[in-house]
Parts: C-alpha cells; structure tokens; sequence
C-alpha cells in the first residue's frame, strides 16, 4: 500500500494498543515510523531493474525478521522514553505496526515475500490498489479524533472503530473479487475461452470497477467488471502472449524471475528494434503497464542483454481517469489505448 497509509496503519495500531499507557503522541510517532520502516528498502539498489523489482518486499517484509527486530526496536523506545516498565507493551504495540505492513501488503497484487527466511514465495490476494481511500479513510480519520482528545476513552473508541471499518473494507475486497471472479469465468466459458488461470484486481482508488486477466497456452484477455454494470457477459478483448518466445528465454535468470513473481501472468513482444520484452501484467492494462523489461535482443538464437532494461510504459493519465469514472458509472466504453 501507499506509504501514508501504512504510517495511519501503524500509528493506529500503536495507540489502539497502549491505550494511556503512555502519551498518546508517543504512541503514534512511533507506530508511524515502524508503519514505513519496511518500505525503505525501495532506496537498496540490487544491479539492475528486474531485481529491484523482485527483491523490494523481501527481507523487509518478512514476518520472521520483523519480529526479531521487534525485540530491541521496542527496548529502544521505552528506553528514551524511560518507560522501561512498559517495555513489554512498547514490544506488543511495535511489533504489530511492523508485522502489519506486510499483512496490508498482501491484499495488493505486487507480491510480499513475508515468508523468508523459510520460502520467497511472493504471496499476493490481488484484492485491494495500492492506493484505496475507502480502507485508508476510517483510520485516518480515527487516529485524528483520538489525537485531538489526547487519548481520552472515547477518542480510543473512535480510533478502534477507525481501525475496524478499514479492515472489514479489505475483508469485502475479498468477497467482490470472489464474486466478479465467478461472473468472469462465467463470461469466458460463453465465450469458449477456458484459462489456464485467472487475474482479478480493483481498478485504480476504487473495489468499484473490477479488471479481469485471463491466460491460456497462445493468448491472454483482458475485460472489466463495474458493480453498476448490467448483467450481461463480460467483454473481452484476445491478446497474443507472445509463446513463440519462451525458449528465448529459457536460461535468461531476469525473465525467469520476472516469470515466477508474476505468478505466470506475463507476456513476451519484440520490438521494431529487435529487443525481446518481457511484461508483467498484474500492473497497469493494455498497452500501458508499470513493469515492462527488454531482456535480450535479436540475434541467431536471441541474445541475453548483460543488464535488462526498463521500458515501462505510460498512458495518458488525465484520459484515463476520464474513463475511470465513466465505466465506474456503468458506462461501457472501452479504456483508452
């Protein structure tokens, strides 16, 4: 999620946590701090795009890890606080603010690898954007009132009911992506598509509108889905994955990792220039998408670049916003290529 996000979460969780145990503005100070500690590693550079990419969400989201840091994390604060005698709820409060920024990453679709040290499996539930007023709101808005009571009991309700709206907001994410995703292979299967898998992620800010990937072995589709849309089937547009590639990339490492933290949702194009693409297409939509890597270039077979280069591309983002609230109304209108 978005960093302000996981500041209010780890503020929230903070104060919800040692209640007047200490002031409320200690609380939150350094439930913020550790709320954003895990993303500072996007500023670790690992050599070249493709790993930057894969490696952001690793050690530093791993649960394990977090938790052992906890310990003298939490033993520093109540030390400059002098606050040792509430050291133990200093650690409680602390190590839910760090353990809860991975789990909040999980709703997303990037890929949290929160399993390390024992698996780097790049767990995603693809049922929340990264930046989502809906579940960012209510905690936001409960951390203020309690700051502003300074932690009186009902600023401590408020916040607590701040904390609980937002998570059941996530908790429905995951029923109206089961819910989009039946309606979808319902779709396809009319229109004699049978996937091999399934992508189903809310749009940009909003669980209102809904988009769909689909893959089989030559070809992947792409539709939308907006809760105000009638019901009859999904439309989607075929695409070519680019499988005639796949043996040019067989022994390139950084297409292969592109390979496996995309969960197989990926395609494969040369350019006019003779640069063999590989594309992650959790992020973005046809054409435009967040993470796009030339990885080798034409030759007799394909040669390995000896670093993959960024080629991300960008659509007009004031079109896209237009369409946005469009089809969020129920307008059927295809998105902006």
């Amino acid at each position: 999620m978005d960093s302000l996000t996981q500041i209010v979460l780890g503020a929230s969780v903070t104060v919800a946590v040692m209640q007047r145990r200490t002031a409320v503005w200690k609380a939150a100070v350094w439930g913020g701090i550790a709320g954003t500690l895990p993303d500072l590693d996007v500023f670790l550079s690992h050599g070249d795009p493709i790993l930057n990419m894969v490696l952001h969400r690793a050690e530093s989201h791993a649960l394990f890890w977090l938790t052992l840091f906890s310990i003298p994390f939490a033993w520093l604060v109540a030390r400059i606080h002098r606050e040792q005698a509430q050291q133990g709820w200093w650690w409680l409060a602390l190590w839910l603010a760090l353990v809860t920024h991975p789990l909040l990453d999980l709703f997303t679709v990037y890929g949290t690898q929160l399993g390390l040290p024992f698996t780097d499996y790049p767990f995603a539930l693809n049922s929340v954007f990264i930046i989502d007023p809906a579940v960012t709101l209510p905690w936001l808005i409960g951390l203020i009132i309690v700051l502003m009571r300074r932690g009186d009991p009902k600023g401590q309700t408020a916040n607590l009911v701040g904390l609980s709206v937002g998570v059941a907001v996530l908790f429905i994410g995951l029923g109206l992506q089961t819910y989009v995703e039946r309606h979808a292979l319902k779709s396809l299967a009319q229109q004699g598509v049978k996937p091999d898998r399934i992508l189903v992620t809310p749009a940009p800010l909003s669980m209102l509108l809904w988009r769909v990937v689909a893959m089989d072995e030559k070809h992947y589709y792409e539709g939308f889905y907006g809760l105000r849309d009638q019901s009859e089937p999904m439309a989607f547009e075929e695409f070519n994955r680019g499988a005639e590639y796949e043996s040019a990339i067989a022994q390139i490492d950084g297409a292969q990792r592109i390979r496996r933290f995309s969960h197989g949702f990926y395609k494969l194009h040369e350019t006019q220039q003779g640069r063999l693409v590989i594309t992650d297409l959790r992020m973005g939509l046809e054409p435009n998408y967040n993470f796009s890597f030339a990885v080798a270039e034409r030759g007799s077979p394909f040669q390995a670049l000896p670093t993959p280069q960024a080629v991300g591309r960008q659509g007009d983002i004031s079109a896209m916003f237009t369409w946005l609230k469009q089809r969020i109304r129920g307008e059927l209108i295809p998105p902006p290529r």
